[in-house]
């Protein structure tokens, strides 16, 4: 059985020193959806979690842990310390192998024979257990679940805490110090986040299960054909020696805010960030035209921020835990490296798919000559040829340089 990191939470280790024992918490998020009682059946009334606090901090000495750590824990867990991970894995009817194996999937390291697990703990491996057991899922299905939200949940769990309850804790109330007050802060915003993580983990599912049916045969629910572009600041690696740490963080920070709304708006599906990078989807050429033009337009005014080069492909891509792989991901990231500044490249599949759609004339000069300004200004971008260059890995490719009409 695992722990995080070999001890609590990011938001246990915020007040105190590490405790040394499990998370736990990932093990209730894969349990959440199942509803309301099943988290009041864990949780118990309120006489229940003011004995639990007590009991904690009881076995604080044996544990070795920080009395305020564990009573933080125990509040997010909402159930005291009780069983080891064997303890754990007899108690939910799984063996001690497919009991470790869900729990590292799920993010957290290995803790030995600590008494540190929950009944939230034992509750979530009895339902992916179960899963496996009523074939709803293969055993490999079920970790790969466990990974997924392991990691979904770590980044997000990691993110509330260095940035949204930090900043609530500041400035201090005079004579109070950081850690008596985000208990309370904990125990008003934990009911209200476990709602919204809900609520948004429905919508995502919906229109995520919306795009898999609407696929042309089963072959594309899992090798799609997509557009995929990548958006890359430059000269960030010099920025990073420039900066300080705080405004570099500021500088991502933004970034990161500005694409994913840009994507978000304009239909387009944010797949990932890397600090410098951002990598998105869309459905449509035309939708992934705009989403690259649009953040080259709107961080072109940001006088704070660096330039910007968009690479956007074409083609049939595999997507797995939320992520996409392919040569057409890769294709894009390289037009991305090849691209000028503040530019976007595009590639020849790319190119034809605006042509057919309507969206672009194949080339301006037949445009031109063979319709009315009128008809030539109906098309929304222009495609520029550029000289077909080698590209590592992939051979030699011509790309086409992306534009509003009219620029």
């Amino acid at each position: 059985m695992t722990a995080d990191d070999g001890g609590t939470s990011r938001a246990v280790r915020a007040t105190g020193e590490d405790s040394g024992g499990a998370r736990g918490a990932a093990g209730e998020t894969v349990g959440a959806s199942a509803g309301r009682s099943d988290r009041e059946a864990a949780h118990g009334d309120a006489p229940h979690k003011d004995a639990s606090h007590r009991g904690v901090e009881g076995d604080s000495a044996d544990e070795g842990g920080d009395p305020i750590a564990l009573r933080l824990e125990a509040l997010i867990l909402g159930a005291e310390r009780r069983y080891t991970p064997f303890q754990a894995a007899r108690a939910a009817g799984v063996s001690m192998d497919l009991a470790s194996r869900f729990w590292r999937a799920m993010g957290f390291a290995d803790i030995g024979q600590a008494k540190a697990l929950t009944e939230a703990d034992v509750l979530a491996l009895r339902r992916l257990a179960g899963l496996v057991e009523a074939g709803l899922l293969s055993e490999p299905m079920a970790v790969q679940v466990a990974r997924s939200t392991g990691q979904t949940t770590a980044r997000l769990a990691d993110w509330q805490i260095d940035s949204f309850l930090e900043g609530l804790t500041e400035p201090q109330e005079p004579g109070m110090t950081r850690t008596e007050i985000t208990y309370p802060l904990v125990e008003l915003l934990l009911p209200e986040l476990e709602e919204f993580l809900i609520y948004v983990w429905r919508r995502q599912l919906a229109a995520a299960t919306g795009r898999v049916v609407q696929a042309q045969d089963d072959a594309e629910m899992v090798d799609r054909r997509l557009a995929v572009g990548f958006a890359d600041l430059v000269g960030f690696t010099r920025l990073t020696r420039r900066l300080e740490e705080e405004e570099l963080g500021e500088l991502v920070e933004a970034f990161e805010t500005t694409a994913a709304d840009l994507v978000a708006a304009h239909g387009g599906r944010l797949i990932k960030t890397l600090g410098d990078e951002v990598l998105y989807a869309a459905d449509d050429a035309g939708t992934a035209a705009e989403i690259g033009l649009r953040l080259i337009e709107t961080l072109t005014h940001d006088e704070t921020m660096p330039e910007l080069r968009v690479g956007i492909a074409l083609g049939t891509v595999t997507t797995r835990m939320g992520d996409v792989f392919g040569t057409t991901v890769n294709l894009a990231s390289r037009l991305t490296s090849i691209a000028p500044k503040d530019a976007v490249l595009v590639d020849g599949a790319f190119a034809e798919e605006l042509a057919r759609n309507g969206d672009a004339p194949k080339s301006e000069a037949e445009a031109a000559a063979s319709a009315s300004p009128e008809e030539v200004e109906k098309y929304r971008f222009a495609l520029q040829p550029m000289w077909q260059r080698p590209v590592r890995g992939l051979g030699v490719v011509e790309p086409w340089l992306l534009t509003r009409r009219g620029n």
